[in-house]
């Protein structure tokens, strides 16, 4: 594997705030029960049929297809670092896959929560890209599988919440002036209220950690997927950023001592720790980041600062090491690549 995802490499549109995008589609396949429901024997076979219908569509010029039960812990664990699975995939010893594009934007896995779980990732903020892209790779499956699929509700899948489309739309948002300025609760409420999913920075289960955030769409039934797409591209995820660069605004104009001293009391300590916790490395490089995006600091790219977030990670720290690292070695390798970076 390369050191980070090729999506990953070049910032998209409104980087500042937005740092990826998401379209990702469940599918179940007809005459199948639910992952759930199926036997190790059944199971084998979906993943036996989704292996031969995604790698005969071609829908890459490059198609990397990993058996996660045969697959060792590490990588693994590098595939969800890298957001290509879901920690619940990762889990466990039944038979699963997942199907990866050569540069990483498109993941398809099977026998997750559902059969199949369409994902395409795209840097910054590009979700009419990435939705046109999972709806080419859902139209070139649906040549070679018959999805489950009810003329009254849609496409039927194993959680009701996705019933309906399918579809999930989500970006990775940086927040850290809205946290500053005190306003991210009242973003909590408002995406209440336009029943979004906010999330932390490795989606369902995980916490917020350095003001970056997931936020999705959380219902799919009773809208067509223009509807959904139209929604969050034009109103949901605009107003998002806006609020972002608005808190900026406010911190530069009006709290500037605050803010140039959370974010070079940061970068001084990130250029000179010599034992670094995951936590504590995301929340310092939050506010780097937010000091690039703002012109507080210069000569440090917040691109660079992008591709650390997984490389800081434990599974890319033992693969850079080549070996399996303690606790105590983990900190010193992600404060060693940290300083190096920031030099």
């Amino acid at each position: 594997m390369r050191d980070s995802s090729g999506w990953l490499e070049h910032s998209g549109p409104d980087s500042d705030v937005v740092l990826s995008c998401r379209a990702r589609l469940a599918r179940n396949v007809a005459g199948f029960p639910f992952v759930c429901k199926a036997s190790p024997a059944q199971r084998t076979e979906l993943m036996s049929l989704a292996r031969r219908a995604i790698l005969d569509s071609h829908l890459e010029e490059t198609m990397l297809w990993v058996e996660l039960n045969q697959a060792t812990p590490r990588d693994r664990k590098l595939l969800v670092e890298r957001h290509l699975i879901s920690s619940q995939l990762a889990e466990g010893d039944a038979p699963r896959a997942v199907a990866v594009s050569g540069n990483e934007s498109l993941s398809v896995m099977v026998n997750e929560e559902d059969h199949l779980r369409i994902q395409v990732l795209m840097a910054g903020s590009q979700i009419q890209g990435a939705f046109a892209r999972v709806n080419e790779v859902d139209e070139a499956l649906d040549q070679r599988l018959e999805f489950a699929f009810s003329q009254r509700y849609g496409y039927v899948t194993a959680c009701p919440t996705n019933v309906g489309t399918g579809l999930r739309l989500s970006v990775m948002v940086h927040l850290p002036a809205l946290k500053l300025t005190g306003e991210i609760e009242r973003l909590r409420r408002a995406s209440k209220e336009l029943h979004l999913a906010v999330r932390g920075y490795f989606g369902e289960g995980s916490e917020s950690v350095g003001d970056f955030y997931q936020i999705s769409n959380q219902v799919t039934l009773g809208q067509t997927e223009e509807q959904l797409l139209s929604e969050f591209r034009d109103q949901i995820v605009p107003q998002l950023i806006e609020y972002e660069r608005a808190s900026r605004t406010v911190l530069r104009e009006r709290r500037e001592r605050l803010l140039d001293d959370r974010v070079f009391r940061a970068l001084g300590l990130l250029q000179n720790v010599r034992l670094l916790g995951l936590d504590e490395a995301m929340k310092l490089l939050s506010r780097v980041r937010l000091g690039a995006h703002t012109g507080r600091i210069t000569g440090i790219e917040a691109g660079a600062i992008d591709r650390l977030l997984p490389q800081i990670q434990a599974a890319h720290l033992q693969q850079i090491a080549g070996a399996q690292l303690g606790a105590e070695e983990l900190k010193e390798a992600r404060a060693d690549l940290v300083r190096r970076t920031l030099a």
